[in-house]
């Protein structure tokens, strides 16, 4: 995620080798399990450590406090997710735009439901980031892909590209996150999403060239 943090929130180091990458993941592991078990306001660099199996002395190697572990785990959720996006979008390049739409939803829901305990977690430690830079840098990436993915479209978008890109971002993503925080039956949820489909395929529909 191409996002500079507030100088408060960054990481004292970044992991240069593959041992250092491990001990990261497994401390971004035992963050989400700490959140989900034990809340947010219980959640300290000492307990995620212990729960990692690392040190505090390597935990604060990387994090000065749990601001800043957070703020890197939500940096690397967020840049799982784009890249979902990223990938979807450039497979269904020259495809037309009921495809192009499907995927896209697809793609973004299943990112954010494939592992529910670690949306979840994210959501609880958001209230608590200045994440302002890491959303706007997520925002970028996936306006950039799935505008270049409908520019590529069989049939012709007419009018304002951006608004109608952005508007259909915003419906796919609150729509989304909606359905997950109510915790919706599964059976209810595969029919939201098909409904979503469906909607969002009709309004870029009314943005099409007419056949002459």
């Amino acid at each position: 995620m191409a996002a500079t943090p507030p100088r408060h929130l960054s990481p004292r180091k970044t992991p240069r080798q593959a041992r250092a990458t491990v001990t990261l993941e497994a401390i971004f592991e035992a963050t989400i399990q700490v959140l989900l078990a034990e809340g947010l306001h219980r959640l300290t660099t000492t307990r995620v450590s212990e729960r990692a199996g690392v040190s505090v002395g390597t935990m604060y190697q990387y994090f000065p406090h749990k601001q800043a572990l957070l703020y890197a785990l939500n940096e690397r959720y967020l840049d799982i997710v784009a890249e979902r996006v990223e990938k979807a979008c450039a497979e269904h390049h020259g495809a037309p735009i009921s495809e192009m739409v499907e995927a896209l939803v697809n793609a973004y829901w299943e990112a954010k439901t494939e592992r529910r305990d670690v949306t979840r977690a994210l959501y609880q430690s958001a209230v608590e980031l200045d994440n302002e830079a890491l959303i706007e840098a997520f925002s970028q990436r996936v306006d950039a892909a799935t505008s270049a993915m409908f520019t590529s479209a069989t049939d012709a978008i007419d009018g304002d590209q951006v608004l109608l890109n952005t508007t259909l971002l915003a419906v796919i993503f609150g729509t989304v996150r909606n359905v997950f925080e109510r915790n919706l039956p599964p059976a209810v949820e595969s029919d939201i999403r098909r409904q979503l489909v469906k909607m969002c395929v009709s309004y870029m529909a009314a943005a099409k060239v007419p056949n002459p």
